[in-house]
C-alpha cells in the first residue's frame, strides 16, 4: 500500500527526531567537513620549523644602507651570528635537495638573501652526491639595490661555509665515516671532502686575496675547516678562520696520553730495578734495550720538527660549549696560565699556536642543544674570550698538520 507524504514526513521524523533535525545533521556534517579541509590547508601553508623567520635569529633585522656602511661586521657579535647563518644554510642547501624542493620554496636562499650574500658554488661529496658545502660571495647587485655602493668594511667578499654530520637520507653515511675518520686518525685528509675544500678555498683565495676571505664550520665541518685553513696557513695564505663546536675527541689522542703516562712509568719502574751485578739501569739506555717500552709501538705523532711555522698570523676563532662532550675539551687547563681575555689579538707566547676560544657556559644542557648550532645566534648568548696556550689546543692546532695521512683510509 503506497503511503501518503504524511506518513512518509512522520517516519522520517522517527528516525531522524524531525524534518529540521534531519537538515541540522547534515548541516554540521558539512561544517565538520569544512573545518577538516580548513585543518589540512593550515598544516600545509605552516612555516617550516627551518625557515628564516622562524628559528633564525629574532633581533636581527635586514640591514639598511646605513648599517652597511656603519659596518655592522665590525661587530664580532654580528659577525658570530650571520656565519652561523650561512653554515645553517649549508645544511638546508642538503635538505632540500633531498626533499626535492625547488627555487619558489627552498629554505636555505633566505640564510644568506637578508645579509647581501648569494650563493656561488656547491661543493659535492663524489661519493654520494650530497651538498657538504657551498661558497657564498657577496652579493654587489643587491647591495647596489639597497643604495649600498661599497663593500662594507670587515665583511669578506666570500665565504666557504662547510657543514657537519647529516644523521638524515643518505649522506649519513658518509659523514659517519669522516667522523670515524678523525676519530680514528685525527685527520681528514684521507677524505674527498677535504680535496674538494681546499682547492675551492685556495681557488677564492687567489682570486679575491687571503684577507677578503673566510672559512667557518661546524662540528664535523668545523674540523675540515680547521685542517683546511691550517694548511693553507703554511703555505703563506692566512685565512680567516670561525670554528663552531669543533670536534676534539679523539682515539689517537687518547692512546698518546696513556702511552706518555704508561711510558713514564715504566721508566720509573725500570729505575728501580737492579741489575744482576747490582747496578741500576738508566731509563735512557733501558728504553734502547728493553723490548717492553711503549715508544717502540706507539704510533709517533710528533715527529715533524716546527710542525707551526709560518703559523704565527693565523689565530681561528673556536666557539665552544662546555656542556658539549665533543668540544669541550678545548676547554681544559693545563697549569697556570696569564689571563688575556681582554685583549683582543694575542700571539703565543712561548712557541704554541694560539687561539681565539669562545666558551658557552649555561650549566648541564642536553646535548642536542650544546652541540647545536642555533645557540650561536640566541639572544641571549653570552660568551667569555678565553686565550690560552692550553696544551689540548696547541696539541691540536699543531699535529693536525704534522700528522701524515694514514696509510689505512675509510672506504670511499
Amino acid at each position: 500500500m503506497e503511503r501518503t507524504p504524511k506518513q512518509r514526513e512522520e517516519e522520517a521524523e522517527e528516525r531522524g527526531g524531525g524534518g529540521a533535525g534531519g537538515v541540522g545533521v547534515l548541516l554540521m556534517a558539512e561544517g565538520g567537513a569544512e573545518e577538516i579541509a580548513k585543518e589540512i590547508v593550515a598544516a600545509e601553508e605552516a612555516p617550516h620549523p627551518y625557515a628564516f623567520h622562524v628559528s633564525g635569529p629574532r633581533n636581527l633585522a635586514a640591514p639598511n644602507w646605513r648599517d652597511l656602511i656603519n659596518s655592522s661586521w665590525k661587530d664580532g657579535n654580528y659577525k658570530r651570528t650571520v656565519i652561523a647563518c650561512f653554515i645553517q644554510a649549508i645544511y638546508l642547501l642538503e635538505l632540500d635537495r633531498q626533499e626535492n624542493r625547488d627555487e619558489t620554496n627552498a629554505l636555505a636562499p633566505k640564510w644568506w638573501i637578508p645579509f647581501k650574500y648569494k650563493l656561488s658554488q656547491t661543493l659535492i661529496d663524489e661519493r654520494d652526491g650530497s651538498i657538504f658545502g657551498a661558497i657564498l660571495e657577496w652579493d654587489r647587485s643587491a647591495a647596489l639595490a639597497d643604495f649600498v655602493l661599497i663593500r662594507p668594511s670587515g665583511a669578506p667578499k666570500a665565504v666557504l661555509a662547510l657543514r657537519g654530520t647529516l644523521l638524515k637520507g643518505p649522506t649519513m653515511r658518509r659523514d659517519i665515516e669522516d667522523d670515524l675518520r678523525f676519530l680514528a686518525w685525527e685527520s681528514l685528509k684521507g677524505s674527498v671532502r677535504f680535496k674538494a675544500a681546499m682547492e675551492a678555498l685556495k681557488s677564492v683565495a687567489e682570486r679575491y686575496g687571503s684577507s677578503n676571505v673566510c672559512i667557518a664550520g661546524h662540528s664535523l665541518g668545523a674540523g675540515f675547516a680547521l685542517q683546511v685553513g691550517k694548511a693553507l696557513a703554511k703555505e703563506g695564505m692566512y685565512v680567516e678562520t670561525h670554528l663552531f663546536n669543533p670536534p676534539s675527541v679523539s682515539l689517537a689522542m687518547s692512546f698518546r696520553n696513556i702511552g706518555e703516562k704508561a711510558g713514564f712509568a715504566w721508566k720509573r719502574l725500570k729505575s728501580m730495578l737492579p741489575l744482576r751485578n747490582g747496578a741500576q739501569i738508566s731509563s735512557e739506555e733501558g728504553d734502547r734495550t728493553s723490548g717492553f717500552g711503549l715508544k717502540n709501538w706507539m704510533p709517533n705523532f710528533s715527529g715533524l720538527k716546527n710542525p707551526g711555522m709560518g703559523l704565527g698570523k693565523w689565530v681561528p676563532h673556536l666557539y665552544v660549549n662546555n656542556s658539549d662532550y665533543i668540544c669541550c675539551s678545548y676547554t681544559e687547563h693545563d697549569g697556570a696560565e696569564v689571563n688575556n681575555a681582554d685583549k683582543e689579538n694575542v700571539r703565543p707566547t712561548n712557541g704554541q699556536v694560539a687561539a681565539k676560544l669562545f666558551v658557552m657556559s649555561k650549566g648541564n644542557q642536553k646535548f642536542s642543544e650544546a652541540h647545536g648550532l642555533e645557540q650561536w645566534w640566541s639572544d641571549d648568548l653570552e660568551l667569555q674570550l678565553a686565550m690560552h696556550n692550553s696544551k689540548l689546543i696547541s696539541r691540536q692546532l699543531k699535529s693536525l698538520y704534522s700528522l701524515p695521512a694514514p696509510q689505512q683510509t675509510l672506504a670511499r
